[in-house]
């Protein structure tokens, strides 16, 4: 058995979002991505080959669809980006915690 929590140990500051594996099989991973005022590159869109379920755990976030559409995320609010879905993240603030869970098939 191994347990810990969301919120210990998380990274300081840096120059990249930091993402961590919590939990892992061949059908789904579930990752910690710890955000500090981070927002994805210029030009750069997210363009998955599995489903994702994303919650905002602590902070605040923004994220953008190739469509246009924008969504703002609070602490408690999540959602499902489908596979081949290109977004990026447009703004987070300080201390911003999501939790991801990655489902094939």
């Amino acid at each position: 058995m191994s347990s810990s929590n969301l919120f210990s140990a998380l990274p300081p500051p840096g120059q990249d979002e930091h993402f961590e594996t919590l939990f892992a099989t061949p059908a789904l991973r579930i990752e910690r991505i710890v955000s500090h005022r981070h927002a994805s590159p210029p030009g750069f869109w997210y363009d998955q080959a599995t489903d994702e379920w994303v919650m905002l755990a602590q902070g605040s976030a923004e994220l953008e669809f190739d469509d246009g559409r924008r969504q703002s995320l609070a602490p408690g609010d999540w959602l499902v980006i489908p596979a081949g879905c290109r977004h990026r993240v447009a703004t987070t603030g300080p201390d911003t915690v999501w939790l991801a869970i990655h489902a094939t098939g």
